[in-house]
C-alpha cells in the first residue's frame, strides 16, 4: 500500500537476464566468482520460496550483478535494497532501474556486503557470491529475518543435514540455531553463463526461536566449532582437546560432570539440543 493507502501498482517483471547482462557490458569472470543466472523459469521461482507469511516491504539483495534477480525482487517487494562491490554493475543497476531509484523503491548500497552497514530489512533473497557464503549467512542469520538464498550445492546441502548424516556439521548445528534449514531447488550448472564447475542449492531460512537455552550464544557457537575440529574423536576426547578453540580454562571439570553417554558419543551424533545442553553445561562449570 502507498501511504494515502491506495494500492501500489508494481511493474511486472519483463526483463530478459541475457538482455541485463549485455546492457551491463560485463562478462561473467568465474575468477571473480561471477556466474550469472540466465534460466528464466529458475529467477522466477526464487522470490517464490519465501515463507508465505514474510514481509516483504523491504528485501534485501546481496550481489545484485546485472540485476537478474532484482528485476524479479521489485515486482513482489515494496522497496529493495541491493548491496554490490562492482562498481561497473553497481552504476548498471542505477542506470537500468532508474525509474525505481527515483521512486525511493530501489537502492543500490556499493560496497562490501561484508563490511558495509546492512540496513534494516524484512527479508533477503539473494543469489550469494559463493566465496563468501560462510561469512555473509552468519552476518544475515542473527538478524531473525527470513532468508532465500543460493549456494553452491555441497554447502547449502549440509546447512540442511540432519544429525547421524555424513553432511551434518558445525554449519548444520550454527544455521539450525537461528531457523528453520530447507533446500528448496537444486539448480544444474546449465542455468548459469558462464557455467560454474558444481551445481546450486536454493536454500530457505525460516527464523524461529530455538527449543533449548544458551545463556551465552558466543560461546556456544565456539564450542559447536571446537568440538567438529574433532568429529572422528569421542566427545570426551574433544572437550580436552581444544580449549584452545572453546576457550574452556577447565576442560576436566566439564568431562567431570558431564553425562557419560555424551562424553561416548561423537560430534556427528549430537542433536542441537544435546550440543546446547552439553555446551551450558561446559560454561557453568568450565569457563
Amino acid at each position: 500500500m502507498t501511504s494515502d493507502g491506495s494500492e501500489q501498482v508494481r511493474a511486472p517483471a519483463t526483463r530478459d537476464p541475457d538482455a541485463l547482462i549485455r546492457r551491463a557490458g560485463v562478462r561473467g569472470d568465474p575468477d571473480q566468482d561471477q556466474h550469472f543466472l540466465v534460466d528464466d523459469r529458475v529467477v522466477d521461482r526464487i522470490p517464490t520460496y519465501l515463507p508465505e507469511e514474510a514481509d516483504t516491504a523491504h528485501v534485501l539483495e546481496i550481489g545484485g550483478g546485472p540485476g537478474v534477480l532484482t528485476d524479479r525482487l521489485l515486482s513482489v517487494a515494496d522497496r529493495v535494497t541491493v548491496v554490490e562491490q562492482d562498481e561497473t554493475f553497481a552504476a548498471h543497476l542505477r542506470r537500468e532501474f532508474a525509474e525505481e531509484v527515483e521512486d525511493g523503491r530501489l537502492t543500490v548500497v556499493e560496497g562490501d556486503a561484508l563490511e558495509v552497514d546492512l540496513p534494516e530489512f524484512t527479508a533477503c533473497v539473494s543469489n550469494l557470491p559463493y566465496g563468501i557464503s560462510s561469512e555473509i549467512s552468519f552476518r544475515l542469520l542473527p538478524r531473525g529475518k527470513p532468508l532465500v538464498l543460493m549456494f553452491q550445492k555441497e554447502f547449502g546441502e549440509r546447512m540442511a543435514a540432519e544429525s547421524g548424516t555424513s553432511e551434518y556439521g558445525r554449519l548444520s548445528v550454527s544455521a539450525q540455531h537461528y531457523g528453520d534449514v530447507e533446500v528448496c531447488e537444486i539448480v544444474p550448472k546449465e542455468a548459469f553463463d558462464p557455467q560454474p564447475a558444481v551445481q546450486s542449492a536454493i536454500v530457505r531460512i525460516t527464523p524461529r526461536t530455538p527449543d533449548y537455552e544458551v545463556d551465552d550464544e558466543e560461546f556456544f557457537l565456539d564450542f559447536v566449532k571446537a568440538l567438529f575440529t574433532q568429529r572422528r574423536k569421542t566427545i570426551r576426547n574433544g572437550i580436552r582437546n581444544t580449549a584452545h578453540i572453546s576457550g574452556l580454562s577447565d576442560p576436566e571439570a566439564v568431562v567431570d560432570a558431564a553425562d557419560e553417554d555424551i562424553l561416548r558419543r561423537r560430534a556427528g551424533k549430537m542433536s542441537p539440543t544435546e550440543f546446547a545442553e552439553l555446551a551450558q553445561l561446559a560454561a557453568d562449570v568450565g569457563l
